[in-house]
């Protein structure tokens, strides 16, 4: 079927005559060559191997070397000019007495699959030998045929400097005792280790991209900033240990690590570019807070001490009892109260107070006189309860003896209720006992800047107690 035109033609679908088309005139045909300013197939070809990493020579079928790229020319001193068109190692590049074996072995690759791999000695242009480690695979034709055999080499010490390296790395990742993390440049977990991933309490995947105050609660702004130093100005002189509190399943964990950290840059680029933080921490929390309570033990230890001598020195038994209290207050407690229970109540003892520091700032203990003056406190007070137990009680605003949160409403309310100055949040109350009896009870407080009394506290109140009761005693007759 055809198609009529408007000037008579006919456009031929499949049947017809078609238009004759005119010759194509060669002069105005495009070229297929490549443009001539543009980089030809065996200039890349140079360019790409000239531009590796690796040594690189290759040989035709019949032995005849007809490629060698710079890093070859660097290793063995040899230029591209003077190996290209040589037949084999042999009397150059290679002793003549290893030549045959070395040869064989490099061709033999032409007849077998995949690579194989050689180490043997070559010569330097110097007449120095160099150990090289080979790789070496057939060239095929475009029959499919083998034409000849590639063969990429490097010095041995380089190779096994990079498989050391290699696997350091995956021992790190994989087997290192102490948490391995590395953190890119948004300061984001990008890789971590078994290790430190159960230091995180979660899974190596779930920790990755996260950001670090998802998995850190307190201690998360120092981390982030030391992370922030290392990437603007290296990594530190010295390692240093971070306090953190990490969530868990059971709840928040204080935990010290010792961290060190290493700035990580590209080796690709003529400057360096920072690729992330490597950070390296182990948990040293057990041995730091053995050192912390043996330094808190000594100092104690001195201020009792340093109390006793002192207290030897006063006339009054009293006055005695109140050294020992300024002495106890340093780097223990904001304020201390001493109560005097009565003795013609003693199923139901009234409490006198005898001596207390200043409600305000922390300053010296100071005696209210001889008379003293009663306290009111309301049933259940922790004072009246250590008075009935004869031992130490421990609370605290947040909390109560059970470690759950307290019913009280705000500190402030608390403190108030309890009669103890403004700002307490946690108190020890620890009784006062002489020649077998009850004398009464000192109180210790602390505010919102300082932790909760803990076991070890106790102890050392109920030692500062034993001094002051004794004084009071004394006093008394």
């Amino acid at each position: 079927m055809s198609a009529s035109q408007p000037n008579g033609t006919t456009d031929s679908l499949g049947s017809g005559n078609p238009e004759p088309q005119p010759e194509p005139d060669p002069e105005s045909a495009p070229e297929s060559a490549p443009d001539p300013d543009g980089p030809g197939s065996d200039d890349l070809l140079a360019a790409l191997l000239d531009g590796m990493d690796a040594a690189l020579c290759a040989f035709d079928a019949d032995g005849v070397v007809t490629h060698w790229n710079r890093e070859a020319a660097r290793i063995l001193g040899w230029s591209a000019d003077e190996a290209v068109g040589r037949q084999g190692f042999a009397g150059w590049a290679v002793r003549s007495a290893d030549a045959e074996e070395v040869e064989g072995r490099l061709l033999s690759a032409m007849h077998a699959p995949g690579r194989q791999v050689h180490e043997f000695a070559l010569l330097t242009k110097d007449g120095g030998r160099v150990l090289v480690r080979t790789q070496s695979a057939a060239v095929r034709g475009p029959d499919g045929k083998p034409a000849g055999v590639y063969c990429a080499f490097s010095e041995v010490h380089a190779q096994i400097d990079l498989e050391r390296s290699i696997a350091l790395s995956e021992a790190l990742l994989e087997d290192a005792s102490w948490g391995v993390v590395l953190v890119d440049v948004d300061l984001r977990p990008a890789v971590v280790n078994a290790h430190a991933a159960q230091a995180l309490g979660v899974g190596r995947t779930a920790v990755l991209g996260r950001p670090l105050g998802e998995l850190i609660t307190q201690g998360v702004e120092e981390l982030e900033s030391a992370l922030a130093h290392v990437l603007a100005e290296g990594a530190p002189p010295a390692p240093a240990d971070l306090w953190v509190s990490v969530r868990t399943d059971e709840g928040e964990r204080r935990r010290c690590w010792r961290s060190g950290f290493l700035r990580l840059a590209s080796p690709l680029t003529e400057e360096p570019v920072p690729l992330g933080v490597g950070w390296l921490f182990q948990d040293v929390t057990e041995s730091r807070q053995a050192e912390q309570e043996a330094a808190r033990l000594r100092f104690r230890s001195n201020q009792l001490h340093r109390a006793a001598r002192a207290a030897a020195e006063c006339e009054d038994p009293s006055e005695a009892a109140t050294v020992h209290l300024d002495f106890a207050l340093a780097g223990f407690a904001d304020h201390a109260l001493v109560d005097l229970a009565t003795e013609a109540e003693p199923d139901s003892p009234r409490l006198v107070r005898v001596a207390a520091s200043p409600g305000g700032a922390p300053g010296p203990v100071q005696l209210a006189g001889k008379a003293g003056l009663p306290v009111r406190y309301p049933d259940g007070h922790p004072a009246l309860q250590c008075v009935a137990r004869a031992g130490s009680v421990r609370a605290s605003a947040r909390t109560n003896k059970a470690g759950t949160p307290a019913k009280a409403g705000t500190p402030a309310e608390w403190a108030a209720a309890r009669q103890w100055p403004a700002g307490t949040e946690h108190a020890l109350c620890t009784v006062l006992r002489s020649r077998g009896r009850t004398l009464g009870v000192v109180t210790f407080l602390r505010g919102s800047s300082r932790g909760p009394f803990e076991r070890a506290d106790s102890v050392y109140a109920e030692s500062v107690a034993a001094r002051v009761a004794s004084a009071l005693d004394l006093a008394a007759e």
